[in-house]
């Protein structure tokens, strides 16, 4: 089965670092304006999710929302997600980390893309 969310150790810390702190959390990637581009982790019911909203799946036992306009542009791809230094989205958990949340990507190959599209 295809994996559409992923990530790297150096997430998969920070994601146990912020369980941690304040229990069980959530991301959420709109592709709006605003740190829209960003992958944003937020407390367990801060976000209100919508119909619009697709589960990628999980990380650290933690799930993965993003919009589906955003999805659009980014499902021919598997989504990394991993931490670099600096300050992100203000209302992001990790900010006071100094840290934030990145988004990086590959292109799924033909094969992969194909299983993919039977799960849409």
């Amino acid at each position: 089965m295809v994996v559409r969310v992923i990530a790297t150790d150096e997430a998969l810390a920070l994601i146990d670092l912020l369980k941690s702190k304040h229990g069980p959390i959530m991301f959420h990637q709109s592709g709006g304006c605003c740190d829209g581009s960003s992958p944003m982790c937020y407390a367990e019911g801060d976000l209100i999710l919508g119909d619009v909203d697709v589960l990628l799946g999980s990380i650290g036992e933690v799930p993965f929302y993003m919009h589906e306009s955003q999805y659009d542009y980014w499902k021919h791809t598997q989504l990394i997600i991993d931490v670099v230094n600096g300050r992100g989205g203000m209302f992001s958990l990790e900010g006071v980390e100094g840290k934030r949340f990145l988004t990086r990507s590959r292109a799924f190959t033909e094969e992969e893309y194909t299983e993919v599209k039977k799960l849409l």
